[in-house]
């Protein structure tokens, strides 16, 4: 997942689709976002000079697929983190597609663009990236590994569109780069079919091509991802095991019309399972197992047809994270369903988890800054602090949530709160016929219904403020840092029935037997116990942390602290004046009973006795001390 919180970089940022212009041609800055460049095509004039800015939370680069240049040249190392920046010079004409090492390749696919460096008659279109469509059928090729091919990569570039790789019993020590579509690669055991890239590759599989199947086998120790689609129309994981791998488990990007189905994740300290940056994404979650992650599930920017059914999400840091950055492209995330999960004790202090995870820490379902979402009979329950969550999110921009719709779901044992609205809050968010202890606010389920009653602003702000507490603590490296790897090694996961048909990924979406009204709430599990997380709390601050804890009631009391200061200082005041009745009563009327406002009139407008700069100090000081002490957590903890 994206960072939570980076700095506004106020960079220049051209149209995406066709060959953009620069307002200065030969200053042209393209940011490096998770996992795309903000300008996939461009025309520059000889002599420009392109600054590469890393915009996103993972590492990213730009590399000339031609070896002719890359950011590592003038920058000094080959991975650009946010905020760090790199110049190439372009003194020659040329054309180039350029790709990140981290998330694309020299062919053009994932994370790639194109760069033509003078000739302006070039042509628009993108050269070298050439498109696959995937055959609905199988091709009835099988190629065996390793009797027939000694690797997984050797079969990959024996295989035609359509065939399948069967895998069998073995530790394959490699990593493999699908540029064939419609392939099934599949192996003979879930448990004995493994795929590990000694942290010495960034995907153990990557797949840049449409209509790929991984299933019945088990990847690990990819520096970043598991199993990685990017770019793609049809994708699919069924039974597959992802451990141990430096980001994300399970992950597919900028992809349509996909399925990942009875898999499991654990030890990834972004998440376990991830979709981002579609819409629509036409993609359903389904029977899936994610723990001991930063996040069980995270997908930034991920919207229209995206469905999160039946699956268990323990003992992670955080559960079901949907989010919105602007450090990917179609912010913000809207139209997602989670229905009929089971999801438990995520306060996993000793899960590995990067910054954005622990700033989640705790939560069972969090609505991160995104509209029109359905939470749909979900069990939650042990969550430290709560259980589900419609949560604003602080990025270059701050978005709101709105329209988001929590029903039928059995939430307890939350530490702070088994539903919150946390703001400030867009409108339409409901919640109804939850079975539920407690709310932040009181009364959530009585003053925003989804059928009756919906006061206009109903939302607590110490749920979003408090969250900058635990930023803090990551910009103060004041949380534990537990190392890819430290996770539990899991026992022996369910394998693919073995007469499982072999289907390439071609109308997955359209052909899955989606029920909603079929799912009920699940049962607790035999064995584990619903045991009460709830914390000490003022005015729903949760006591945790002392950073969360400042933070959470700063926000909270000096609203109300200010507001009580001005209010007995200016009725003192009228109280001395002199001024006859009408205007005494007038003036109190006013202040007493327009908050904030009546108050702050008063010194604009009221004649106050009290010297201009004693009022001045007294609201704009006391406003600007507020927001003093909010911006120096959020520069600490990294948000500006």
């Amino acid at each position: 997942m994206a960072r939570w919180a980076i700095g506004v970089l106020g960079l220049l940022a051209l149209a995406c689709g066709g060959v953009g212009e620069a307002p200065d041609p030969r200053q042209v800055t393209i940011e490096m976002l998770d996992n795309s460049f903000s300008i996939p095509e461009i025309r520059v004039p000889v002599g420009a000079e392109v600054t590469f800015v890393g915009a996103g939370r993972n590492p990213h680069n730009a590399v000339a697929a031609d070896g002719s240049w890359s950011t590592e040249s003038s920058f000094g190392s080959l991975a650009q983190t946010a905020g760090d920046a790199a110049t190439v010079r372009f003194d020659q004409p040329g054309e180039y597609v350029f790709f990140c090492t981290f998330h694309g390749n020299a062919e053009g696919s994932g994370m790639a663009g194109r760069l033509v460096v003078g000739d302006p008659g070039a042509s628009a279109a993108a050269q070298g990236i050439a498109e696959s469509a995937a055959p609905g059928a199988w091709s009835g090729t099988t190629i065996q590994v390793p009797e027939e091919a000694p690797t997984v990569q050797a079969a990959v570039e024996l295989s035609q569109p359509g065939d399948m790789i069967l895998i069998g019993p073995g530790r394959y020590q490699e990593a493999v780069e699908v540029n064939t579509p419609g392939l099934v690669i599949r192996g003979t055991d879930r448990n004995q079919v493994v795929l590990d890239a000694q942290f010495r590759a960034e995907n153990v599989i990557e797949v840049y091509v449409d209509g790929v199947v991984v299933e019945n086998l088990t990847v690990m120790n990819g520096v970043a991802n598991g199993v990685y689609w990017s770019g793609v129309r049809g994708f699919r994981a069924s039974y597959v095991t992802a451990i141990d791998n430096g980001d994300y488990g399970i992950y597919a990007f900028d992809s349509s019309d996909g399925l990942f189905e009875y898999s499991y994740a654990s030890g990834s300290p972004d998440s376990g399972f991830y979709v981002g940056q579609c819409d629509p994404c036409q993609a359903v979650i389904d029977h899936v197992v994610a723990e001991w992650n930063g996040l069980g599930y995270s997908g930034t920017n991920a919207s229209g047809e995206l469905y999160l059914l039946n699956s268990v999400w323990r003992f992670n840091a955080a559960g079901i994270v949907p989010n919105t950055l602007d450090s990917e492209l179609l912010p913000p995330f809207h139209d997602v369903t989670i229905a009929g999960n089971l999801v438990h004790d995520n306060n996993n202090r000793q899960a590995p988890a990067k910054a954005a995870p622990w700033s989640a820490l705790g939560n069972g379902i969090l609505l991160a800054g995104g509209n029109s979402s359905l939470v749909l009979r979900n069990r939650v329950f042990n969550q430290e602090v709560n259980g589900i969550a419609v949560t604003p999110n602080l990025d270059r921009n701050f978005w709101t949530s709105s329209g988001n719709r929590v029903e039928g779901n059995v939430v307890s044992g939350s530490g702070r709160a088994d539903l919150a609205l946390a703001g400030p809050a867009g409108s339409d968010n409901c919640f109804v016929d939850n079975e539920l202890d407690t709310t932040l606010p009181v009364g959530l389920e009585t003053f925003a219904t989804c059928d009756g009653l919906r006061l206009p602003v109903l939302y607590e702000l110490a749920g979003s403020t408090e969250q900058l507490g635990r930023v803090m603590e990551n910009g103060l490296q004041l949380r534990p840092t537990n190392e890819v790897g430290s996770a539990p090694t899991p026992g022996p996961q369910e394998n693919l029935p073995g007469d499982a048909p072999v289907l390439p990924a071609v109308d997955v979406f359209a052909n899955y037997p989606l029920d909603l009204d079929s799912i009920a709430v699940p049962d607790v599990p035999a064995g584990v116990s619903v045991i009460s997380q709830k914390g000490a709390t003022v005015f729903g601050v949760l006591l945790g942390s002392l950073t969360s804890v400042f933070f959470g009631l700063y926000a909270y009391f000096l609203p109300f602290v200010l507001y009580a200061a001005w209010v007995t200082i200016a009725l003192w005041d009228l109280a001395r004046s002199g001024r006859g009745k009408g205007p005494v009563i007038g003036w109190s009327a006013v202040i007493l009973l327009i908050p904030f406002l009546g108050v702050i009139l008063y010194y604009v407008i009221g004649r106050s006795a009290i010297p201009a700069w004693q009022r001045w100090t007294l609201v704009v000081g006391g406003l600007g001390a507020y927001l003093v002490i909010l911006a120096a957590g959020a520069l600490i903890g990294g948000v500006v």
